[in-house]
This record gives structure tokens, sequence and C-alpha cells, in this order.
């Protein structure tokens, strides 16, 4: 089976259905980038500290990696920087393409797979922001891997991603107020599906998402040469039972040595 193709699709569908995470950037969010007054978030709730970005981001060239949905990007552009987004989702794309024309915004637009830079070239970028989406990949190192490559030397990326402990939980019975451990990390939604089911799941056009260890995620990021140089944690905004218990999503800010 072709993850890409199924987690792509699986997005377009979820632009339609109008996810929290498809939903474009208003015009005066837009006009407040303009003037210098912004932000953006790579998890859930809380907006990326402003001191991980330079104080002007007027020429600064960013790669928004698997950020489609018309809201990174745009704001990053409408406040100086020089803005690329890449997504695998054709529609989340659409977003940004959007607000672009309708907020006269230059983006360069591409469609692709954050496992899979080969479309820029080395030391193109000097930051990559990457909202959570990496759980949407097997395997996390080449993210990482491809992320250095395309930055310059003393480049940034700053990434969003779920703490492992979110994917233990049986998820219905979690938003049913109860806690029951269930799953083991590493592993995938279709892990715990019988046959029957897995087909199911597939022609349901549901996301398939990978729960990956935070050895994975943190001591991933150095080994493909980055040191952390920043860190916090975020939750679904009290929305769930586990947010009463810890938080769920964790943003890092990372400089390529």
């Amino acid at each position: 089976m072709d993850t890409t193709q199924q987690n792509s699709s699986a997005w377009d569908q979820k632009v339609e259905e109008g996810s929290r995470y498809t939903k474009a950037v208003s015009t005066q969010m837009i006009e407040k980038a303009k003037q210098g007054d912004w932000g953006i978030t790579v998890t859930t709730e809380k907006n990326v500290p402003r001191k991980w970005f330079p104080e002007s981001l007027k020429g600064l060239k960013i790669l928004c990696l698997a950020s489609g949905g018309g809201q990174q990007a745009p704001i990053l552009a409408a406040a100086g920087a020089d803005v690329t987004v890449t997504d695998i989702s054709k529609k989340q794309l659409e977003q940004d393409q959007m607000v672009a024309e309708r907020d006269q915004l230059s983006l360069r637009i591409v469609q692709g797979d954050m496992i899979d830079l080969s479309d820029f070239k080395d030391e193109s970028f000097d930051m990559v922001v990457n909202p959570v989406s990496n759980l949407f990949v097997k395997d996390i190192q080449p993210v990482w891997r491809e992320a250095h490559r395309v930055l310059k030397k003393n480049g940034v990326l700053i990434t969003g991603f779920t703490n492992p402990l979110l994917w233990i939980f049986d998820d219905e019975e979690e938003r049913k107020g109860h806690l029951e451990v269930k799953h083991a990390i590493p592993s995938s939604t279709l892990d715990y599906l019988q046959e029957g089911e897995v087909e199911a799941y597939i022609q349901s056009n549901q996301t398939i998402e990978y729960a990956h260890t935070l050895e994975d995620q943190i001591q991933g990021q150095i080994d493909a040469g980055f040191a952390i140089t920043g860190f916090y944690e975020d939750d679904f905004g009290g929305t769930r039972i586990l947010d009463k218990h810890i938080k769920t999503f964790i943003a890092t800010r990372a400089v390529k040595l």
C-alpha cells in the first residue's frame, strides 16, 4: 500500500470536510502580519515563541514543510519572508494559493513528500518550519536528514510533533473520558486492526498515522546534525481528558551545526 498516496487523499478529504488544520488564515491576520503583528503555531494552541525567529523576517528564505492549509506560510510571507510551502495534499496547498491570491502574497508552492526534498538544492533555506506532521511517515530519520541538507549552516529547524504518550491510550475510550492503556510505542494506526478492519479503514479514506519514540524525535534531530536550542509543550486546549494530566504535543527549535 502507498501510505503517501493514502494520506494525500485523506488530507484532501479533510479539506472538503473543513477540518481545523485546513482552515486558512483571514485577511485581517495577514494585514496584521504585514504590520509586524504576527504569530504561528506548529502544534495546536501555543504560538511559537517570537524569540525563535530573527527580529526581522525580511528576505529570510523559509521552507514551510508539510505545512499546507493556508496557515503558517501566508503569515510568514506577509511578515516579509521569502516562503516556499510544500505538502503531499493538493487541496491543502490550494488553501495557501487562495490566501496568496486573495491577499497579494508571493508564495512558492510545491507538492511533495516530506521525506524527499529533492526539489530543493542543498543549503537553500535559512529556516524550515514543520508543524505537527511527521506522524504521517513511517520513518522520520529521512525528514531530519533532508531538513538538515536543505538548510544553510546555522539554519534553524522549528518542528512540532506528538508526545508518544498520546498514542498508548485507546482513542475511542479516551474521548469518552476513560484512559485505557492499549497500544505500544512505536506502532501505527493499522497495527491493532483486524484484517477486515484494515481494508474498511483504508476505504474510508482516513489517514495512516505512526507513533514515534521520543528518541527518534529528539535524538533523531541530533544524529542528523542539529543542536536543540528550544523546547516547549502544548495540548488540545483543555478539550481532551489527557489535557488534565499531561501535555501531548512538543515543539523544538534546532540549529544546523
